[in-house]
């Protein structure tokens, strides 16, 4: 889409439609997030992670949080590899797996990736992703755990 912006302007300006935001419910008020924005920051930064960490071993763990009726802690991947679709500058991959020695794997689903952290400790680093589906009584997936759950993965240092 093209437009002119000024009278005296010869030159049109491209346009582009706003990303669309998601509704996010509290109680009687809503906002509007751009979700989409910040999912696709995290799965950025969170595939940079992933090539550094490839080929090395790494321990994955999460808490299904207060609903659920599991909790996985330090899980080993040796040699961790990544699979996941081509991740360009608008593309998305929608999952994520993870495949270590054995024929262990782990599948991360991003459609509900919120953010990424990184904390240092004395004898590893850990970084969480988080996924995010609302809060309790309003969440924005029905299917998904409403809240917020944080997968683990932990690389010792050598």
């Amino acid at each position: 889409m093209s437009t002119q912006l000024g009278i005296f302007e010869e030159a049109g300006v491209e346009v582009t439609q706003p990303e669309p935001s998601t509704a996010v419910r509290l109680g009687t008020r809503e906002r509007h997030v751009n979700l989409a924005k910040k999912r696709r920051e995290a799965l950025k930064e969170f595939m940079d992670v992933l090539i550094e960490l490839e080929g090395k071993d790494i321990h994955v763990g999460a808490y299904g949080g207060h609903g659920s009726y599991y909790w996985v802690e330090d899980l080993k991947l040796g040699r961790m590899t990544v699979e996941s679709p081509m991740f360009g500058d608008k593309e998305v991959p929608s999952v994520i797996v993870l495949r270590g020695t054995r024929g262990c794997s782990v599948r991360i689903f991003t459609d509900r990736v919120f953010g990424l952290r990184r904390q240092d400790y004395f004898g590893y680093t850990l970084w969480l992703l988080d996924f995010w589906n609302g809060f309790g009584e309003y969440p924005i997936d029905s299917y998904r755990p409403p809240g917020c759950q944080s997968l683990h993965i932990k690389r010792f240092n050598d």
